[in-house]
């Protein structure tokens, strides 16, 4: 049997399941789906929104710079190359999230659970509840919805502090009887470089 292993291994090696450290549980998650994706908007310059913002108006808010569409594009391509077929495309009313998600999946549909509460903190808990809800309906084998929001709604829902275009994978959960996520796993947007 010595002598006949040598000349069986390039025949048996092809038939073994693939090696523990070349799984991908990210890209496994994406493709069997009952996971959620939440994703912060891609680079958008500097920190909050002038003062006098308006939501239904882009000129006043910060944007997305040329980089930051580039940016959201090369996302949506490589979590595509992950194998991504997105569900619901869901986004915040702010402009950049707005670009981000219809750059990055082709099209979006306005969710407020998604806007930001940095500035008054009066909505959170109802917001992070409606997000928490619907991850919770997720099912086995759903495809998984594009949540695009902000840092701190992100950071509220998860505990993760993700980067400009970095994705937050979540799966459904409980804690203490009440809806939850398991993080599953973060995708940064050099990753897509």
């Amino acid at each position: 049997m010595r002598r006949l292993l040598p000349l069986l291994l390039p025949v048996l090696l092809p038939l073994l399941p693939p090696a523990a450290a070349g799984a991908d549980p990210l890209g496994d998650a994406l493709k069997a789906g009952g996971v959620a994706l939440l994703m912060r908007h891609a680079t958008a310059p500097g920190n909050f929104d002038p003062d006098g913002f308006r939501i239904d108006d882009c000129a006043t808010q910060r944007n997305l710079s040329p980089e930051g569409r580039e940016e959201a594009r090369r996302i949506g391509s490589h979590l595509r190359s992950l194998g991504l077929v997105p569900g619901e495309v869901l986004t915040s009313q702010w402009c950049r999230c707005r670009d981000t998600a219809t750059l990055a999946f082709g099209a979006a549909r306005d969710w407020p659970a998604l806007n930001s509460f940095i500035r008054s903190r009066d909505t959170e808990k109802a917001q992070v509840a409606e997000v928490l809800a619907r991850i919770a309906g997720i099912r086995k084998g759903d495809r998984p919805p594009v949540l695009v929001t902000h840092q701190v709604v992100i950071t509220a829902v998860t505990g993760v502090y993700p980067q400009s275009g970095e994705v937050v994978v979540v799966a459904p959960a409980r804690r203490d009887g009440r809806a939850a996520v398991r993080v599953v796993g973060t995708i940064r947007p050099d990753a897509a470089k």
